[in-house]
């Protein structure tokens, strides 16, 4: 009876951040802009693994992954767009593309460093972007597919114009969908530490 109602706990307690998490994303549309276009954002389906990478880098960088409560989308005034261009420039310009070795470890994700490969890169620009007051929740690492099938990370920047996506293989900011890339999975705006299915 005990083990029946621990597995009925554990099912019940599964489903309810699934289905508060599914639903944040609805209201992140619509706090602190006017009207928004759906169409211009990236679709979440259901909530599914942060990569494994994400968790350890989450232990050791708490305050990367803290749960957020500011505005969920950033007004894209021309200052913005500058900054965030100067940002994408700066990161891409700064770090040595190198990837991860093969080894214990496996892939690991870091921010600030001086050479990596893609989800450094997008891991310190959304560090750099909080250091200069933007919103957390509207800055999210995102996992996709490039033409060529190889697995890619990039950071996702929810804005007034858009989900806009900063990679590294260029220095132009480019709307999701003239990204060139097959989403998979992408983090909660809220809390970082969750990651929904695209």
């Amino acid at each position: 009876m005990i083990r029946h109602l621990i597995l009925a706990f554990s099912v019940t307690a599964s489903m309810m951040v699934p289905l508060q998490a599914v639903a944040a994303p609805l209201g992140e549309l619509s706090r602190g802009v006017g009207f928004v276009n759906p169409a211009l954002y990236l679709q979440q389906k259901g909530p599914t693994l942060a990569p494994f990478a994400q968790i350890r880098f989450c232990l050791q960088n708490p305050g990367d992954c803290e749960v957020g409560s500011s505005a969920a989308i950033v007004t894209l005034t021309s200052e913005k767009n500058a900054e965030l261009q100067r940002v994408n420039r700066a990161v891409n310009g700064a770090i040595i593309p190198v990837n991860d070795r093969s080894g214990t470890m496996g892939d690991v994700w870091q921010a600030d460093v001086s050479a990596g490969d893609c989800e450094d890169f997008a891991l310190t620009k959304r560090r750099k972007l909080m250091s200069l007051g933007w919103p957390a929740t509207a800055l999210r690492i995102a996992v996709a597919r490039t033409r060529e099938g190889e697995g890619h990370a990039v950071l996702v920047v929810k804005t007034s114009d858009g989900d806009l996506v900063l990679d590294n293989r260029t220095s132009r900011i480019r709307p999701f969908r003239q990204a060139g890339l097959s989403w998979i999975k992408i983090q909660s705006g809220e809390n970082p530490r969750l990651w929904f299915a695209l």
